[in-house]
């Protein structure tokens, strides 16, 4: 037999995905105390307070909407398409990352997802949420919003198959259903380390229920590991296939600044940015409030920004593309249309849009930047403005200025439109709060796989195996 040499951090990088004082027994003690104990700070309860009056705040604008009508947004003619289309794509967006960590991350073993896998797959679940919310409160007559779905019914109207709306419908669902599936699979674990240490019965049966009966026998990870991967090769197309499909809602249409091939990867590369980007926002005062930067570690954080860099070029490279093609078609709308969004009159969204995601997360070239955690949250925080502007501006600037001056309009949103945007964030934020309340944030069993301690010839380097 030859000699193995093993790393004490990391045996396959040779740098720490955890600090290196962890075990097995500390992994399960830092991450269950999070859910057995109460809240012991006040940022929970006052950040559960103020989700909570955001959520109550979005359903009174959504019951103020079915009982007034969508008169109280701002649309109007031609902008026809408003702030719950923005909401929509943007909350879609913020989803991808969570999906792309768990699963296009784990079939390339990149072991690094491990500590941050759990929670941003729970934001891919809430964001989702959010985003559903929104088609089903647009389309004017909310009571027939179950026209979108193929159900048969006594009249025999089938949805309209050409609408972008319907493919909505079917490919933000599929997305919903397998993120969700692919993360309670990778809960059940947890669920049963909970289960075993629970004090109380109800906890113990509740925890019980959930993890299925999971003992962790030999049978039961094999057949576990077997669907997870399984479940990972499900989720990884769904990853470019989803926010496309949302990209056709513009791309299918004549209009100028829409109708253009880039952008399905554009779309893609801007949800990935935009997702990473919350991620980080997410995790910087969770391992904080929480003890668990010994797992979540600056690796982790400087690896994600690390793609927030990348993906950031590729949308800027989209915008420079945008206006080249627009020049070179030589069509006199398509120029007008960018000459418009840079400025014309919402001439300040689109350089908003273009300093947050452009040129802010240029200082992630320097290292230093990528590892201090106030740029972290600046830029993160920034990001997700900018990419909430790109939506806005896609939508609103190639809508305000139509073919003919004669209908040319200006978009402002109301009161609801803003009240029912900061709902939607009361929403997101309070899912997530209940979620690192009563599950485990961090996945244990995978933390414990990149352990030294999970390799063969642990504490015996240079030894004979």
């Amino acid at each position: 037999m030859g000699t193995i040499t093993v790393d004490r951090d990391d045996p396959i990088k040779g740098k720490p995905l955890v600090e290196a004082h962890h075990d097995f027994g500390s992994v399960t003690d830092a991450v269950c105390s999070v859910v057995e104990k109460p809240p012991i700070t006040k940022a929970w309860w006052i950040s559960f307070f103020i989700a909570g009056s955001g959520l109550m705040l979005l359903l009174a604008m959504i019951a103020y909407l079915f009982w007034t009508g969508i008169g109280v947004w701002g649309v109007n003619n031609p902008v026809g398409w408003g702030f719950a289309i923005v909401n929509f794509v943007f909350w879609v967006g913020i989803g991808h990352a969570g999906t792309l960590i768990s699963a296009i991350l784990f079939l390339f073993r990149q072991q690094w997802r491990t500590s941050i896998n759990r929670f941003a797959e729970a934001m891919t679940i809430f964001a989702v949420i959010c985003a559903l919310v929104f088609p089903g409160i647009h389309v004017g007559r909310v009571w027939f919003a179950w026209w979108m779905f193929p159900l048969p019914y006594q009249q025999m109207a089938w949805p309209q198959f050409r609408s972008p709306l319907l493919w909505d419908v079917f490919a933000v669902g599929t997305y919903f259903t397998v993120s969700l599936l692919f993360w309670y699979m990778g809960l059940i674990p947890d669920l049963a380390t909970i289960r075993d240490r629970a004090t109380s019965g109800i906890r113990r049966f509740a925890y019980g229920l959930f993890s299925l009966g999971w003992r962790g026998s030999n049978r039961q990870w094999h057949v576990y590991e077997r669907a997870y991967l399984l479940l990972a090769a499900l989720a990884t197309p769904l990853v470019l296939s989803v926010h496309s499909v949302v990209s056709f809602d513009f791309a299918v249409a004549n209009l100028p600044g829409w109708h253009t091939t880039i952008f399905p990867p554009y779309f893609v590369a801007g949800a990935i940015f935009s997702g990473f980007a919350m991620v980080v926002f997410l995790a910087v005062p969770a391992r904080e409030l929480y003890g668990l930067k010994s797992i979540i570690t600056m690796r982790h954080l400087e690896s994600m920004n690390k793609i927030i860099l990348a993906t950031g070029s590729m949308v800027g490279y989209a915008y420079a593309i945008e206006f080249f093609v627009a020049w070179y078609s030589g069509n006199i709308y398509e120029q007008f249309a960018f000459q418009n969004r840079a400025f014309g009159p919402y001439w300040w969204a689109y350089w908003t849009m273009a300093s947050c995601n452009v040129f802010i997360p240029q200082v992630y070239w320097f290292k230093k930047m990528r590892r201090s955690i106030p740029v972290m949250m600046v830029v993160a925080f920034f990001v997700n403005v900018g990419m909430w502007f790109e939506r806005f501006v896609i939508t609103v600037t190639s809508l305000h200025r139509d073919f003919l001056p004669g209908s040319w309009g200006f978009y402002m949103p109301t009161w609801v439109d803003i009240c029912t945007l900061i709902g939607s964030f009361g929403l997101f934020f309070t899912l997530f709060l209940l979620f690192i309340r009563f599950l485990p944030m961090v996945a244990i069993a995978e933390i414990k796989g990149v352990l030294p301690q999970a390799h063969a010839g642990h504490g015996h380097e240079g030894g004979e195996h």
